[in-house]
């Protein structure tokens, strides 16, 4: 048996061929899953397992998802045109995340690596650099809950954060929305890593302006004041949390109707990134039989999970928001009778017309917003699609191991 190493390199170029329409149908498959575990697609997600050590805290976090796979063979064709799942069984994928924490920041992103099993002898797949999949799964998921609840025709957006994460939330959503055009990047100070992610991305979408934007006054040398983060916002049509914050970024009001707010970073009861009085803007209202979250004009709450965001979602925790009014983001995929998804409904949801985003004058009203902690069965679709792709090129790409396992 043959092992394949995918280091950080290859991973970006694997990656940079994938379209933002075949990531976000690969989560649309992977949060069917979590909404719908009694299906024909068996699910596991054990409790990770934490370590703590002197100089940084080693988590190992093991999932599987069932058959059928998420291969990239049922992901697109090599157009990148989403197609009919493949009528053909296939296997499964398992798959172990390691991830180590430094006790100190790394603005490189934290160590991590994925293994990925062989279905029909257990031994290890694949061995892929994971440093950038959290944040490419993470952008998927929230680009998938955008098409399906947020404005249809975006232009402007506001990122808080300038790390891995709103880098790959930025680059999907820009690709898959042309009608982006303005783009405000907030940062707590205008440091290095900021001003490198601007510079980048004004390289690779030249058609977007990029505002870098400071959220801490108190600067030395300051020339942006808080006046110009509020007027970001409230022009903003998606608005991209991905901080740590312990306390809200920007109050409510700044926010106007329609506008589709993304909360990716808090993870734990203590942090929250927005406050309470716009997590209640996005409970829905008592629905008549013919409303669905997606009705133009309905607020939302989507969330990755219910049961994770109760627990850990430090913003709906404040706001004490009871389960009942959470939408799983999974809930909103169509399915057929064995509980797959069902490729040609999909399409004619993203299709079909969302929540309009015209009310400039109206900063009280409805909005949607998708709050995710992050799933473990995210990992195992993310770095299996990678190495199925990767093994797609042949041996063109990676390092490949003959006879790994061999014993002579």
């Amino acid at each position: 048996m043959s092992l394949l190493v995918l280091s950080a390199t290859d991973v970006d170029a694997i990656a940079s061929t994938l379209s933002p329409e075949e990531l976000q149908l690969l989560m649309a498959k992977v949060f069917l899953r979590v909404s719908n575990p009694s299906g024909k697609a068996p699910i596991s997600v054990p409790p990770r397992i934490v370590f703590p050590t002197a100089n940084h805290t080693a988590l190992f976090m093991p999932a599987r998802i069932g058959p059928p796979s998420l291969s990239s063979d049922d992901i697109s064709s090599p157009q990148g045109t989403v197609h009919q799942e493949s009528a053909h069984p296939t296997v499964g994928s398992t798959a172990v995340k390691v991830v180590c924490v430094p006790k100190r920041a790394d603005s490189s992103g934290l160590p991590a690596t994925t293994l990925v099993l062989d279905e029909a002898s257990g031994g290890v797949r694949a061995v892929v650099n994971a440093r950038k999949l959290t944040a490419l799964r993470n952008a998927a998921g929230s680009l998938l809950s955008t098409s399906l609840v947020g404005p249809p025709s975006p232009s402007t957006i506001v990122a808080f954060g300038a790390g891995q994460q709103i880098e790959a939330h930025l680059d999907l959503h820009i690709r898959h929305f042309p009608s982006i055009n303005h783009c405000s990047i907030a940062n707590r100070t205008l440091n290095a890593r900021a001003r490198s992610l601007q510079d980048k991305l004004s390289s690779k979408f030249a058609e977007v302006k990029f505002d870098l934007l400071s959220s801490d006054p108190s600067q030395q040398g300051q020339d942006r004041t808080p006046d110009t983060i509020e007027k970001a916002i409230k022009l903003a049509d998606i608005i991209i949390c991905a901080t740590s914050s312990t306390a809200p970024l920007f109050p409510s009001a700044w926010v106007k109707a329609g506008t589709h707010v993304i909360l990716i970073g808090s993870y734990t009861p203590t942090m929250r990134e927005v406050d309470t009085a716009l997590v209640l803007r996005a409970l829905p209202e008592e629905l008549s039989g013919q409303e669905s979250p997606r009705s133009p004009g309905c607020p939302v709450l989507l969330v990755d999970s219910r049961e994770a965001c109760l627990h850990e979602g430090g913003e709906l925790i404040d706001a004490q928001v009871p389960s009942e009014q959470m939408t799983e983001l999974g809930e909103l995929i169509p399915q057929d009778k064995d509980g797959i998804l069902d490729i040609q409904s999909y399409e004619r949801l993203l299709s079909s017309s969302r929540m309009s985003s015209d009310a400039k004058d109206d900063f009280v009203g409805p909005i949607t917003m998708f709050k995710s902690v992050g799933i473990g069965l995210q990992d195992v679709a993310i770095a299996s699609a990678i190495v199925d792709k990767a093994l797609s090129f042949g041996e063109t790409i990676g390092t490949h191991i003959v006879d790994y396992d061999k014993c002579w």
